[in-house]
């Protein structure tokens, strides 16, 4: 072989190599500028449930402050229908570009993958979690007219009345039927259930009325009937006493700590969205549930403003929620109504 013809394959090596590269680098560079340009179009927050609701509620009091630190409009779309489930497939199945976000909470992500036989979304898999924002404890609420008026007198006045104490909840599968089946199971009590449609309204209205003894709800949406006497509060799910209901002790104080829960919200993209992006979500959502209107807005409500440290935190809190829901569900073998 000569000279010139080794040359001239060298040559050619070369320029296929530098061609290669160059094309790997042309076909990166619009990810690249996408992620570095981000956002530069509107974002859409997913909200799985109809408009009024606590998630919508959350969604439209982060719009505008989330808008103003990303200098992006942000649309708050409501895609509800089978307990939030419809919603969540969409938000999962959206192109992974930061574009659209997801506003969970602890029905949709760590409850229904159990009680719903056929759902397609397995939410750590299918989403990156960004951050938690809104935390809403639990409250036990009875009628005013039920003898026992904390903990204490409730375990030992059902404990004296084996299957004749009835508790209500907004559905089989909802958190507020497993907030109380893990305090009955923690308790040692024997209880009967029973399921209501429509909410939580519905039961807490029959609770009111004295056809059922007592229940979980949140405090945001029992609050104002227990101020106004029209329910009676036995204990909050919270770590502390709230500061709107301080007056009413801690499940944990008064022995049952394993009942601390509640009905959290928070912002999730779908799996597969660059890191750089989620982390600058992730940075905006903080700022913005720093904002003190936010967090009185919330509180004024009985809900918690917070913030994940990292969507790595948010992503184990997750994991640790479900796995205590799940381990419930199975126990008690709820399926969706």
């Amino acid at each position: 072989m000569t000279d010139s013809v080794k040359f001239s394959r060298r040559q050619a090596g070369i320029a296929f190599i530098t061609g290669a590269a160059l094309a790997a680098g042309l076909l990166a560079a619009p990810s690249a500028r996408a992620q570095s340009d981000y956002p530069n179009q509107p974002i859409t927050v997913i909200v799985p449930f109809a408009p009024g609701g606590a998630s919508d509620f959350a969604a439209r009091l982060l719009q505008p402050r989330l808008s103003e630190i990303l200098g992006q409009q942000i649309v708050v779309e409501n895609r509800d229908g089978a307990a939030g489930n419809v919603g969540m497939d969409i938000a999962a199945r959206a192109k992974p570009d930061g574009y659209t976000l997801f506003l969970g909470n602890v029905g949709t992500v760590s409850i229904n993958p159990f009680i719903f036989s056929s759902l397609r979304v397995k939410p750590l898999q299918d989403f990156i979690p960004v951050s938690i924002v809104a935390d809403t404890p639990g409250l036990m609420i009875a009628n005013p007219a039920f003898p026992p008026n904390n903990v204490k007198e409730l375990v030992e006045y059902v404990k004296a009345r084996p299957g004749q104490v009835n508790f209500a909840s907004p559905g089989t599968g909802s958190v507020n039927r497993l907030e109380m089946e893990a305090f009955r199971r923690e308790a040692g009590l024997d209880m009967i259930h029973v399921p209501y449609k429509g909410g939580a309204g519905p039961a807490a209205a029959d609770v009111m009325g004295g056809h059922v003894s007592l229940m979980f709800v949140t405090i945001s949406s029992g609050i104002n009937h227990v101020k106004g006497g029209r329910l009676k509060a036995l204990g909050v799910t919270t770590k502390q006493r709230v500061a709107q209901l301080p007056d009413v002790p801690t499940m944990t104080e008064q022995g049952y700590p394993k009942s601390v829960s509640s009905s959290w919200q928070g912002i999730l993209v779908p799996a597969g969205t660059p890191e750089p992006i989620v982390n600058k979500l992730h940075a905006a959502v903080v700022e913005a549930m720093k904002d003190q209107k936010i967090r009185d807005r919330m509180a004024e409500s009985g809900v918690i403003a917070v913030s994940s440290a990292s969507p790595a935190e948010f992503k184990a809190y997750i994991a640790a929620d479900a796995a205590k829901w799940g381990a419930i569900i199975k126990e008690i073998g709820a399926k969706a109504d």
